[in-house]
């Protein structure tokens, strides 16, 4: 067994997405042996697309692909200068988060966040999912942050981008301190995760909730196990996330489910029943959004489907397009979250009908943000005053 070094940008630099889609689900030598990726979500492991090299094992006669070790969970320290990132999105309905982890070995196939591993110099594939960042500094970062002059407290999102609680957070705990940090500053956070490891943390949550403080929101893609278990291999069963918002729901935090990404031929027939499901369990708020496949997500996602769902590929990937102006995935803010066309304008009918009638609002818990106390700990410059 050897490496192809395919130099330059020749081999799977195409002009668009939909290119790179065809060019990578054509190329079957990249697909990576089952027994080396058991367990994860990607069957592809491309060089990332800033790279100026692609390597892609093959037989060369001299040893054989099985020889290959598998992929095992490796995580790397990273130490950022600071750790609230900021954005001006109108289709977000926060302007700042935070990020414990870079990749996330829940191993979601759809994952949007997959791409941004090629700033690491890593595949949005399967390096996306084991080789991992922690930022253990994250704590300390968010307390100087919070404590500098002229601080305006506004909601934090945690999970918009990779899983607070996957299952690295077990042991490395970084959730759990950057929630004290939280708790003890009287700032608002709102929680998004696919993982009931979230429960763990119901100390602290409970008591943020009293005051006003926090919300939680389950991810909740499919009802069906081994759907899930092929889309999210590492991720909370559907049952367990469930019985998370039941916990959550019944220690007094606000809980919301969210049901996405929806998938045209695939789980979106089940909109309504992990709304009923979620309401039951507790959920007082529900959300949906559209499968969204930018840059290195959808050939990943393609072959995925081709491989354990070839006789719907055409069918989702045609409705998919349908409400993308014909393209894997539209950017445009305002289209990329609800998708445009007949198709799209069903599942928010669906939606809005199924919610109106459980009374799963959105958004209806308002977090407050006037009881914010700036901290004095470590990292943070005192007055002279």
């Amino acid at each position: 067994m050897t490496e192809l070094s395919l130099v330059g940008q020749a081999a799977f630099q195409p002009a668009n997405t939909a290119d790179i889609a065809d060019a990578i689900v054509k190329a079957s030598g990249m697909r990576i042996e089952i027994d080396r990726r058991r367990g994860r979500g990607a069957t592809l492991n491309p060089s990332g697309r800033f790279e100026s090299q692609e390597r892609v094992a093959f037989d060369d006669g001299w040893q054989t692909l099985e020889d290959m070790p598998p992929f095992r969970t490796e995580v790397q320290v990273e130490r950022p200068r600071s750790v609230i990132t900021r954005n001006d999105s109108p289709d977000l309905p926060f302007d700042r988060s935070v990020n414990p982890y870079r990749g996330c070995e829940h191993g979601c196939v759809y994952c949007f966040a997959r791409p941004s591993h090629a700033y690491m110099g890593l595949s949005a594939g399967l390096d996306f999912e084991a080789k991992l960042f922690a930022k253990p500094d994250a704590p300390r970062l968010l307390e100087r942050e919070l404590g500098k002059p002229g601080y305006k407290p506004k909601t934090i999102a945690i999970g918009t981008n990779t899983d607070p609680y996957q299952p690295i957070e077990r042991e490395w705990r970084i959730m759990r301190q950057i929630l004290e940090v939280l708790d003890k500053a009287n700032h608002p956070v709102m929680i998004v995760t696919k993982s009931a490891l979230v429960t763990r943390d119901i100390d602290i949550l409970a008591s943020m909730a009293e005051r006003g403080l926090v919300k939680v929101g389950l991810s909740v893609t499919t009802l069906d196990r081994k759907l899930a278990r092929l889309m999210e291999p590492r991720a909370s069963t559907p049952a367990k996330r469930l019985e998370a918002i039941r916990k959550l729901s019944d220690a007094g935090i606000p809980t919301s489910v969210l049901a996405s990404p929806l998938i045209p031929a695939l789980n979106d027939h089940e909109l309504e029943r992990i709304l009923d499901s979620a309401k039951v369990a507790g959920a007082c708020e529900a959300s949906y959004v559209l499968l969204r496949l930018p840059l290195e997500v959808s050939p990943l996602f393609r072959d995925w489907l081709l491989q354990h769902y070839p006789d719907r590929y055409r069918h989702v990937m045609s409705l998919l397009r349908s409400m993308r102006d014909g393209k894997d995935y539209d950017a445009e803010f305002g289209k990329r979250m609800r998708g445009t066309g007949p198709y799209a304008w069903q599942i928010s009918r669906r939606f809005e009908m199924a919610a109106k009638r459980l009374g799963l609002g959105r958004r209806s818990a308002q977090l407050r943000d006037d009881l914010f106390v700036p901290p004095l700990g470590s990292g943070v410059q005192l007055s002279l005053l």
